[in-house]
């Protein structure tokens, strides 16, 4: 091993905290079993929360859809549909210019101008 080289465990451990873990909805129940505040809570998929991690109340996870970025996110959405891309896959794209007027802002098929008129 090289003499300022991390050894494999230090590398794993360093890769481990690099990456996020998934973050999980939670609420508070009160001792009188009515509903408390709802917060968010970051941690690894094996672990569970139970208490509040300030205050120690109660708490019961609260499911909900999960967020996933990347292939499905804002982003990546709007990447799907840019003019570069719609043009790339074949199609093509009229962008209203005024009332009853567009305009191809992509493609190579069809006017280069729409109107009612």
């Amino acid at each position: 091993m090289r003499p300022n080289a991390a050894s494999p465990s230090e590398a794993v451990r360093a890769a481990a905290e690099a990456t996020r873990m998934p973050i999980y909805t939670y609420q508070v129940i009160h001792e009188d079993g009515s509903e408390g505040e709802v917060f968010e809570y970051e941690h690894g998929m094996s672990e569970t929360l139970e208490e509040h991690p300030e205050t120690g109340e109660k708490v019961v996870r609260v499911f909900q859809a999960p967020h996933v970025p990347g292939a499905w996110g804002e982003s990546a959405n709007k990447e799907r549909m840019s003019d570069k891309n719609l043009e790339r896959l074949g199609f093509t794209k009229y962008q209203r210019t005024g009332k009853g007027h567009y305009e191809r802002r992509a493609g190579k098929e069809g006017p280069d101008h729409l109107s009612v008129d």
